[in-house]
């Protein structure tokens, strides 16, 4: 059962990213972007982890909270650049949850313990981080991997696939191999693992 203040920072996350100019259309309809980035993290998050944290549960639904506000375009088109836009993030959305967590009622650890997952140092050493990515890994994978690929070079696609599937653990990687990509999407990724990606 959730806690009245988990309930509290939910719905103060999804009223956050309910503010996002950006639309994506799903299932018919319009949604801000990362109102649904949040939800489709949720679910997958459950499926993967169905007694996950309430602090990584919180991390998942707010890990690209307000993120239209720090836009890729602010930084070069370089690797440098793209690596600095990144770091902002992980500082930006840790204290846009901070706050929001405060405000719902937890106490500092919990908010330290949001602020750490969202770096995504711990990876290899904190079970919960690596969840998160895994995540994050198979959300993407799912919903943004076949709009992303548009004109992409397969070359590309393929070193793509590779560095995702690298972050993942075994249990995500078998999750992707069951998703319901596109047939030349499919193509990539078996091209990708045949390259040595496992």
């Amino acid at each position: 059962m959730n806690s009245d203040r988990f309930n509290r920072a939910l719905q103060a996350i999804d009223a956050a990213n309910a503010q996002d100019p950006n639309l994506e259309e799903w299932e018919g309809a319009l949604h801000p972007k990362e109102l649904l980035y949040g939800r489709r993290m949720t679910e997958w998050l459950a499926r993967l982890c169905p007694d996950a944290s309430e602090a990584l549960r919180l991390a998942a639904r707010g890990q690209h909270i307000r993120r239209w506000e720090i836009p890729r375009s602010d930084y070069p088109k370089t690797r440098e650049g793209y690596l600095r836009w990144r770091t902002r993030l992980y500082g930006f959305h840790g204290d846009q949850l901070g706050l929001i967590m405060a405000e719902a009622g937890y106490d500092e650890a919990s908010i330290q313990r949001v602020k750490r997952m969202l770096t995504k140092r711990d990876i290899r050493t904190d079970a919960e981080s690596q969840t998160l990515e895994d995540t994050a890994c198979l959300v993407f994978l799912e919903h943004y991997f076949a709009p992303f690929a548009g004109d992409q070079d397969e070359s590309k696609l393929i070193d793509i696939v590779r560095k995702t599937w690298k972050k993942m653990t075994d249990a995500a990687r078998t999750r992707a191999l069951e998703l319901d990509l596109p047939g030349h999407l499919g193509a990539v990724v078996a091209k990708a693992l045949d390259a040595g990606a496992s």
